[in-house]
């Protein structure tokens, strides 16, 4: 957990994600990245000069999914904790018939976040997004759409008026991955998961890493790098 700490706090001071007096909301699917996440910043606030309320949101999709060790989880840390049902399964799978779901489930998910923190006073959005999907969002992004791009780790959704942080973007997945297996993680019940273009990408690179050791640091260097976006300016 101290390795967790160590690379979320550096991204929340670097980018300066999180203010006194904020509300930060952890957008809480169950998989490992936002229940990690929720737990750090659960010990974060423990510390952090900068006084904050921590909540969570999980939007229940229709599939079925066990939340209550997530109840739990929240009730030990003292943590305001939302289930917001919806039918997006529904709605992508059985109405929409979508092939490639992930780009329309994350809109409507984040519509969803957007709407239970809305109501509840505002506030932050955090999600789990770690170092390693900023390297292969860079890649799809690439290789799909022909753009030097990737998420930002700060981004205020002007219409929502919330503002989205992304604390893990300088955290590995393997250091995520470490302390996991101590944390209630949900089971995916999505039909989608493990067979789309993300999950591609992150085979990819793990190719690329045996026949160059250090391309997934070098692509991670690249990106965090001052210069980035220096490319061809005169």
């Amino acid at each position: 957990m101290q390795k967790l700490l160590s690379s979320m706090r550096r991204a929340i001071e670097h980018f300066e994600m999180i203010a006194d007096g904020d509300v930060v909301t952890v957008g809480l699917s169950g998989g490992k990245d936002s229940v990690a996440l929720l737990a750090a910043l659960s010990e974060f606030r423990r510390f952090s000069t900068n006084k904050f309320t921590l909540k969570a949101v999980t939007v229940d999709m229709g599939l079925n999914a066990d939340f209550s060790p997530l109840v739990k989880f929240c009730e030990d840390r003292q943590i305001d904790y939302k289930i917001v049902k919806t039918d997006i399964a529904e709605i992508i799978f059985d109405i929409r018939k979508e092939k490639s779901p992930c780009s329309l489930c994350s809109k409507m998910r984040r519509g969803a976040l957007n709407s239970a923190i809305i109501e509840s006073g505002g506030g932050k959005l955090a999600l789990g997004h770690h170092a390693d999907d900023v390297a292969e969002t860079f890649l799809m992004s690439l290789l799909y759409e022909g753009r030097l791009s990737t998420f930002a780790p700060v981004s205020h959704m002007s219409r929502a008026d919330v503002t989205l942080i992304r604390p893990f973007v300088y955290t590995e997945e393997k250091d995520i991955i470490s302390v996991s297996k101590d944390f209630p993680v949900v089971h995916n019940p999505c039909p989608a998961n493990h067979v789309t273009k993300r999950e591609y990408m992150k085979e990819l690179i793990k190719k690329l890493g045996g026949d160059i050791p250090r391309a997934k640091e070098s692509i991670m260097t690249a990106l965090f790098h001052p210069e980035r976006n220096n490319l061809w300016k005169k």
